[in-house]
């Protein structure tokens, strides 16, 4: 299952999964070729990533100058205060300093701080880089972290899967721009979701909903069936696969603000390429809201001006100049938009069918899409 090592990582609280550097990479640019001066100036602060196997780290650190950074900080969390332990053992980066102490690099955050040319080499980057220990374990949500991030300007990193509510909160209460790594299906959270619906954040500009690989530890949990796949795309070894990963943001990316192209109503049941579409009368009609299913975002009509159910994908292509989001079909949320309760009967015809969730009849069968993002066209 193309989402089964993030339900893990959430059941088992194993959160260890670095990004590939490319990933990176490929994101910031996209943030360049908007404005490239989005970093200049700033100080960034990485609270997951040490540098030891951080590539956000490296990335930034190799960067500095280049992006015109004022400041880099990142902070590693303590192996011992680790869910699981995988047998840290520190590198010479670390072992070879004067500071090194064997108790402390297992029971202690440290944090990294590049901001001036060390070497006398005449450039900033990553042999530029500062040490010392935390006073704790580095978690988050200690002072000392909060602390840094009130400091900082922008946050990037990817942060615990299963702590990516709080994590999320932990930005937005200190009102920080920032760039992270979540699960697609977090956007339909109560925590997350009202913040999209009011454009304060969004997806990334890149990579969402589609394969991304991580590395992760020796020992690790991850299915064969992901670990496989990520060999097949070229990453043999201690890496996995999670094909619903996505970048979270609010950091202002152009892609954003292009409209969706789209086919009229006619033209897609006359042309749609989706079996579901084509061929069709009309577009099937919800029985207990006033709104139809759209099962791909392609098959948005142009020319319909009511309401439209599409699935949370959509939210990768969204232009909030082309569409308003009304709300999203599930559990609380979905009863205070009136969607109507569902007969008592058809709950023994489809179990599977859910309170403030969307459903419609199919030749005598109550059918229940999947989650659904109400949307409607802008005038």
């Amino acid at each position: 299952m193309a989402n089964q090592n993030l339900s893990n990582a959430k059941t088992a609280k194993n959160d260890e999964f670095y990004t590939q550097y490319h990933d990176i990479e490929v994101e910031v640019n996209a943030y360049l070729e908007y404005d490239k001066d989005m970093f200049r100036g700033k100080t960034v602060l990485l609270p997951c990533d040490d540098p030891e196997w951080s590539n956000f780290t490296k990335f930034f650190a190799q960067k500095f100058q280049t992006l015109g950074l004022k400041k880099l900080i990142s902070t590693s969390y303590a192996p011992e205060s680790k869910k699981y332990k995988y047998g840290y053992q520190p590198s010479l980066f670390e072992a070879d300093d004067p500071k090194f102490d064997a108790a402390k690099t297992q029971t202690h955050g440290k944090i990294f701080v590049l901001e001036r040319d060390k070497t006398g080499d005449g450039r900033i980057d990553y042999q530029d880089i500062e040490w010392t220990y935390l006073e704790g374990d580095g978690d988050f949500r200690s002072r000392e972290v909060c602390k840094l991030r009130d400091e900082a300007d922008i946050i990037v990193t990817n942060p615990p899967f299963s702590l990516f509510r709080e994590f999320l909160a932990w930005i937005m209460d200190a009102n920080k721009k920032f760039l992270i790594i979540g699960n697609m299906n977090a956007v339909t959270y109560k925590e997350v979701f009202p913040q999209i619906k009011d454009n304060q954040i969004w997806l990334g500009a890149t990579g969402n909903g589609n394969d991304m690989v991580f590395a992760v530890p020796e020992g690790s949990i991850v299915s064969d069936s992901d670990k496989a796949k990520a060999e097949r795309m070229g990453y043999v070894g201690n890496y996995t696969r999670l094909g619903n990963s996505c970048w979270f943001t609010n950091l202002e990316h152009g892609r954003r603000h292009q409209p969706i192209p789209l086919m009229s109503a006619s033209e897609n049941l006359k042309f749609s390429r989706h079996k579901e579409i084509k061929g069709r009368q009309d577009y099937i009609h919800y029985d207990n809201y006033d709104a139809i299913e759209i099962p791909y975002t392609d098959a948005i009509p142009s020319d319909y001006d009511g309401i439209m159910g599409v699935p949370k994908s959509f939210l990768d292509k969204y232009c909030p100049e082309q569409f308003e989001i009304i709300g999203i079909a599930e559990g609380d949320s979905g009863k205070e938009l009136g969607l109507k309760p569902f007969p008592p009967e058809y709950k023994k015809m489809n179990p599977s069918l859910r309170k403030g969730q969307l459903y419609y009849m199919e030749d005598g069968y109550p059918v229940k899409p999947y989650a659904r993002i109400l949307i409607r066209k802008k005038q």
